[in-house]
């Protein structure tokens, strides 16, 4: 029998044994334990279900008539009052979106514009895409606003990311050597050096950065110190000096990396905002692959007089993208939600007008943004945030999720390849040009195989997405540190080559876009922030750890025992995931809030019961009745 709690907005596989009158009294203690620990769990999540369904729409309470008056107090506080009729019919929008076919006061442009929200979703102002265009909307014509360029921000910001990751693989292989860089511990802090500092500085000064300056002036700065330090990198000319140029790059790695992703889903509309999350990593993945680019088309570069010139290059290649991210980010609006928290609401509207299609669409968002914004206010009066996140078991299990994604995407191994593929394929027997360049085979298939990942992760989901490609991560690490006990050169390289690329192919659409996506979606959203800067944070600290230790562990274990050990880990990313990891695909807040509060060892029983009926359905090829549900929607 199946005990359930009572509440049907919760429902949980226990997989309990069957009572009877017989039953021992041990058992009945355990059934009344297990039924007091589901009602705390429920009760818990029913109060986590109420925050989230005020943040949710925080005008679903309102009547039409305290709506319209809201609006219109709020239209005189804020001086907005030459814009109230659309402030009110947004505001009716808002709190009911099928609604604007009844409202008597839209053209039919607005109602169209509308329709089209749902059935054309990426028809948006030619700002949200292009660089240097220059347009200005039909519908935004009677202002005579000529809409600037917003962009590929986030996809330049991103590409910064990317490049300063991978540029500096090719580079080690030549100023190692000029340095005397011999010691494997030093070799790992100059390469980890730049992690070290995000996790532990670059991702905690993000709240205040923004806080002073705006998105905007926190990417700009980012970029400025990325810009700079590429400098500083090309330019010295002992080993402690590289070590702080690459130090000083963090503080830009954690600010921009945890900035840049707030910024694109407050600048987007609600229905392509996800989507532009998920593409963060792809366009990191190409950022990536023109590190590798960098590295090859400068490696047989000389300058009399000029020792390493060519790896100098290399590293001094990487100020480009964020050069033009600097002229370009300012060229862009501010995020509006970040002009309202500080009352500049002329200035939050007129930002919304250059990135939506209407001035009703704008308004509609201006105040909803405003709602939204007086709610978590007051659910963040008198709380400790920090104790929410880890005090909250339904916090703590998204967190314990967040956690086990950003560090599996960190130990799956990926980062070991990134930056050192090209001493793995020196080690094979590769030559130093032919190691550069099939380390620039790693780049493109990690970009090219990213892109699927954009239909895959909302169809396949995160979870099956994480089932599937860890075991083939696993294979594939095997396969390639095996492949260096083969005798022969030619099949050694061979073979070591094409298990680093089956294994950059499985990642991409897998560890590689999942993490974030995961992160940004589990946290409810009055702890978002702290929840993201938690998960971000344990990403760079362990991206710290792999570069740190890689070369010790190939010195010690050599590449067979290396790629072994992240091999093994990538079986234990697969347990955790299948015992423990919800999937969070395609679901509602409320939703959400349902799987996480889930305990996770219900979880485990659930997913340890399957076992059986995966190998009668599956292995046995046998009728088995329809599979038992975890949770009830």
């Amino acid at each position: 029998m199946e005990d359930k709690p009572n509440d049907p907005e919760v429902s949980v596989a226990f997989n309990g044994r069957s009572s009877s009158p017989s039953a021992s009294s041990s058992i009945a203690k355990q059934e009344a334990i297990r039924e007091e620990t589901a009602r705390g769990w429920v009760n818990e999540g029913k109060e986590t279900r109420k925050v989230n369904n005020k943040l949710r729409n925080p005008l679903s309470d309102l009547t039409r008539e305290e709506l319209l008056r809201d609006v219109e107090e709020f239209a005189i506080e804020k001086g907005l009052t030459d814009i109230l009729d659309d402030l009110k019919n947004g505001a009716l929008i808002s709190q009911d979106p099928k609604s604007f076919e009844q409202l008597d006061d839209l053209s039919e442009t607005e109602r169209e514009l509308l329709r089209r929200e749902k059935t054309h979703r990426w028809h948006q102002p030619f700002m949200m895409y292009f660089m240097t265009s220059q347009w200005t909307s039909p519908a935004c014509a009677k202002w005579g606003e000529e809409l600037t360029n917003f962009p590929v921000l986030c996809a330049g910001s991103a590409i910064v990311q990317g490049m300063d990751q991978t540029a500096v693989n090719g580079a080690q292989e030549f100023y190692f050597a000029e340095f005397n860089v011999t010691n494997v511990w030093q070799q790992g802090l100059l390469n980890g050096a730049p992690y070290l500092c995000s996790a532990v500085i670059g991702c905690w000064t993000t709240a205040p950065l923004n806080r002073w300056f705006g998105r905007r002036g926190c990417i700009f700065i980012s970029c400025l110190i990325s810009f700079a330090s590429s400098f500083w990198m090309a330019a010295a000319h002992t080993w402690w000096n590289l070590l702080l140029a690459r130090f000083l790059l963090g503080f830009a790695v954690g600010a921009k990396s945890t900035t840049t992703p707030v910024y694109g889903a407050e600048c987007a509309p609600a229905n392509i905002r996800g989507a532009l999350v998920m593409m963060w990593q792809m366009w990191t993945a190409f950022g990536i692959m023109l590190g590798y680019i960098a590295s090859v088309a400068f490696m047989d570069v000389k300058v009399s007089g000029i020792p390493g010139f060519n790896w100098r290059l290399m590293l001094a290649s990487t100020a480009i993208p964020p050069f033009f991210v600097c002229i370009q980010v300012y060229l862009c609006p501010e995020s509006p939600r970040w002009y309202m928290m500080r009352d500049r609401y002329q200035s939050a509207y007129d930002a919304l007008c250059k990135l939506r299609p209407s001035p009703l669409q704008a308004a509609r968002d201006l105040y909803y943004i405003h709602a939204s914004l007086r709610i978590e206010q007051k659910l963040r009066e008198g709380k400790r945030l920090w104790r929410e996140m880890f005090g909250i078991s339904r916090n703590r299990r998204a967190a314990q999720s967040s956690f086990f994604v950003m560090f599996m995407q960190q130990f799956c191994g990926v980062n070991a390849i990134m930056y050192y593929s090209s001493s793995m394929f020196r080690t094979a027997g590769f030559s130093r040009r032919d190691a550069l360049i099939t380390s620039l085979g790693c780049g493109i298939t990690n970009w090219i195989f990213a892109l699927p990942a954009v239909y895959t992760i909302d169809t396949f989901g995160r979870r099956n997405l994480l089932l599937t490609t860890f075991p083939l991560m696993s294979l594939f690490l095997l396969f390639t540190g095996f492949s260096f006990w083969i005798p022969d050169l030619q099949s050694r390289t061979a073979c070591v080559a094409t298990g680093i690329y089956l294994f950059m192919i499985v990642y991409s659409p897998g560890e590689g876009p999942v993490p974030f996506t995961y992160s940004a979606e589990a946290f409810p959203l009055y702890i978002r922030d702290i929840g993201m800067s938690f998960a971000t944070a344990t990403t760079w600290g362990f991206n710290f750890v792999i570069s740190l230790t890689w070369p010790a562990l190939v010195d010690s274990f050599k590449p067979q025992g290396a790629f072994g050990w992240y091999a093994a880990w990538n079986l234990f990313g697969w347990v955790f995931c299948y015992f423990c990891l919800p999937e969070t695909k395609a679901l509602s807040l409320e939703e959400l809030d349902q799987v996480f509060s889930v305990p996770t060892t219900a979880h485990i029983n659930h997913y340890r019961a399957m076992l059986p009926w995966y190998f009668k359905k599956y292995i046995q090829k046998g009728d088995v009745p329809p599979q038992k549900q975890l949770y009830d929607y």
